[in-house]
């Protein structure tokens, strides 16, 4: 069946949410102007899938109306009643590279305890790599809550703001495997001679995967 406009339009107004969601993954197949105009009602839909799926979409399909992608993720990212959509919503403004976000995006962090939300509105901090989100991603690294340090310590390696090092060493000798297996990724990016240090030192983790992350890093600076 040949994808077009009208086709998937007739999906997207379905009853069936999984007619919808198919229909928002067929935009992918469509000019990127159409997809856009037509994905932009269902940014609201009824069905929490579908709001998802078509917020995750607007990462890619965003870029044809930038003004407009901002007002609907932003509006999502303060006013969506599920988590999930509104963590989506952190992911595709960093995706979209929309710097001028970030005190929303700082906002809505310091706003609200759900995990799930910080902890996608962290990760977003890296890839928008905008160096206002450094504070933030401190007081991130320096929480109780585990996968908000793992994400940190990723975002940190992401920005490439070196100040970061010094906060970043103490986790070396973190109990937890996986955030230092982050670390020594996020180390490998950030580079200079204190982050040399610290990747010897994690050559000869207990933990292979770290160890051998950390080899990677040391061969090639």
């Amino acid at each position: 069946m040949t994808i077009t406009p009208e086709s998937v339009k007739k999906r997207l107004y379905s009853e069936n949410f999984g007619d919808r969601i198919k229909a928002i993954n067929e935009l992918r197949q469509l000019s990127p102007d159409d997809a856009f105009e037509l994905i932009i009602p269902v940014i609201t839909d009824k069905n929490v899938r579908v709001r998802y799926a078509a917020v995750s979409q607007l990462d890619t399909l965003g870029g044809a109306n930038l003004a407009k992608s901002k007002e609907l993720l932003l509006d999502r990212l303060y006013n969506d009643p599920e988590s999930d959509v509104r963590a989506a919503a952190a992911d595709a403004l960093a995706g979209l590279k929309m710097k001028d976000t970030y005190p929303d995006l700082e906002k809505v962090y310091n706003s609200t305890d759900d995990w799930l939300i910080q902890f996608s509105i962290v990760a977003a901090l890296g890839e928008l790599g905008d160096t206002r989100g450094f504070d933030l991603l401190e007081k991130a690294l320096n929480s109780e809550n585990t996968l908000l340090q793992t994400a940190s310590i990723s975002a940190f390696g992401e920005l490439g703001d070196i100040r970061a090092i010094d906060l970043l060493i103490p986790f070396a000798d973190n109990d937890d495997w996986q955030i230092r297996h982050r670390l020594a990724q996020a180390l490998g990016r950030l580079g200079g001679e204190k982050a040399q240090n610290v990747l010897q030192k994690l050559t000869q983790d207990k933990s292979d995967a770290v160890a051998e992350e950390a080899k990677n890093y040391v061969t090639n600076n």
